[in-house]
């Protein structure tokens, strides 16, 4: 029988073993997308203990700490105690077995505080005791924690309207992590709600130092923040849509509709449309102006349950899968962009493994010959970065695109806790190819296998983000 999380983990075969220890391992980490905060890099911030630098807005263990029955209080709740939600979430823990949770929470507790107990009721507080222990001294800031990760690259993920004041004090510190900033500007095409949507657009006018009262005027703010991004090292955009956008409309009737909503009158559904499709393409050629990689994370639907997002707010764990389809929209879209020469890097994130497929074949019709893998499908992400998502999306992709030209995993997550998941992906890749050396399915050329497993665990996101 195998032990649970040896340093074998995963790893299934001799080749497999060799692949991950030799070449993978300890590769640095360039994690192109995520979502922790710069203000706490910046401030080199010391968490107290282990939930709030481990459950603190973490939906995923929410979610499974409401399915097996613990109530909200004790979830969320500001009567409820740090440590009353550490034992909540230990009580938890073994319910997820065969849930990618129970491996990430044994490679967070593993890596980087060294232990190797399986979080239980039963050592709950022996594990409280010991994080805490280790949290409370410096080489748990947050700034050592990247350190100890052996991160060579953060992107961040930020609004247009953002200051970035707090990467300029990281950049100013000599840190020696680079930690950029990334454009998602969902925001300014957020027009569904016309009350929020001006108050985003005065706020961006006030980051712009200019009025915003037409929709050139809105093109010309954004254009301002994108150059600020860019002297600020940013190299990519980002993009959480339910679906790409990409219906026909004028310049004319654009102009009409962000008139009609800057005088505070709601838009109609085919605007909405519109508008959308607009911004899109205007962010698109944006980013290929500048050389940036721009990334979509398409298909989730977002705060379905009311009364929770109501109590709660959005990213609470409410969220899911949507089912709308995708191909026609995607390809029109990318099309346009093609056909004008203005198609930049691209990275296509699907949420729903029925389209695996859809993405892995999109890919070959956009790729120009003059940037290896200028057009990627990204790693499996959210409801999908576990090892059955991630090997169905690296088979699909092996057997429709290049699966050597993959710029691999990153962990979008808020906490400075989820590099081991690149450890995990690592593992996983390279149980799949060392599986195949030995079934004789791949040549065992230990060059070409050093070139494969390094150029998609490192390489590969260094140079295609021009890091």
């Amino acid at each position: 029988m195998k032990k649970f999380l040896d340093k074998d983990f995963i790893l299934e075969t001799e080749t497999a073993k060799k692949l991950y220890h030799e070449f993978a391992a300890d590769l640095p980490i360039i994690d192109y997308h995520c979502h922790i905060s710069p203000q706490e890099i910046a401030e080199d911030k010391q968490f107290e203990n282990i939930t709030q630098i481990w459950l603190y807005g973490d939906h995923y263990k929410w979610r499974a700490m409401r399915t097996n029955g613990i109530k909200e209080e004790g979830i969320t709740g500001s009567s409820s105690s740090d440590q009353d939600k550490f034992e909540n979430w230990a009580k938890t823990v073994p319910y997820t077995m065969r849930n990618p949770l129970y491996h990430w929470t044994h490679l967070e507790l593993k890596k980087p505080f060294g232990i190797e107990k399986i979080l239980s009721p039963e050592t709950s507080d022996e594990i409280w005791e010991l994080c805490n222990q280790q949290l409370n001294t410096p080489e748990f800031s947050c700034k050592s924690l990247i350190r100890k990760a052996n991160v060579e690259v953060i992107g961040t993920t930020d609004d247009p309207a953002d200051s970035l004041e707090y990467h300029k004090t990281i950049q100013e510190s000599g840190f020696e992590t680079k930690v950029v900033p990334s454009w998602r500007p969902d925001k300014a095409m957020a027009v569904d709600n016309a009350e929020e949507y001006n108050k985003y657009i005065n706020k961006l006018a006030a980051a712009s130092e200019m009025q915003i009262l037409s929709f050139d005027d809105l093109l010309t703010a954004l254009q301002k923040r994108h150059d600020f991004f860019a002297e600020m090292g940013c190299k990519a955009s980002d993009h959480g849509l339910e679906q790409f956008f990409a219906e026909d409309y004028s310049r004319e009737s654009v102009i009409a509709i962000f008139t009609k909503i800057r005088n505070g009158h709601e838009l109609h559904e085919n605007e909405i449309l519109q508008f959308k499709s607009a911004m899109l393409y205007e962010f698109a050629v944006l980013d290929h102006s500048k050389g940036w990689v721009q990334q979509f994370h398409i298909g989730a639907i977002r705060n379905n349950n009311t009364k929770m997002f109501n109590q709660l707010g959005a990213d609470s764990g409410f969220d899911s899968i949507a089912d709308k389809l995708v191909a026609e929209d995607m390809s029109k879209f990318l099309n346009r962009l093609a056909t004008e020469d203005k198609l930049t890097k691209t990275i296509l994130y699907n949420l729903n493994p029925a389209h695996n497929e859809v993405y892995a074949t999109m890919l070959g019709n956009f790729q120009d010959g003059e940037i290896a893998g200028k057009i990627q499908w990204g790693s499996g992400w959210w409801f999908l970065d576990q090892k059955d998502g991630m090997e169905k999306q690296m088979n699909a992709l092996s057997n429709l695109g290049l699966l050597s030209r993959f710029v691999g995993m990153l962990t979008d997550s808020r906490s400075f806790l989820s590099y081991s998941r690149h450890e995990y992906f690592r593992r996983i890749l390279c149980n799949m190819i060392g599986n195949d050396v030995e079934k004789g399915l791949i040549p065992y050329n230990k060059d070409l296998l050093k070139e494969f497993i390094q150029g998609i665990c490192y390489y590969n996101a260094k140079n295609y983000f021009n890091f």
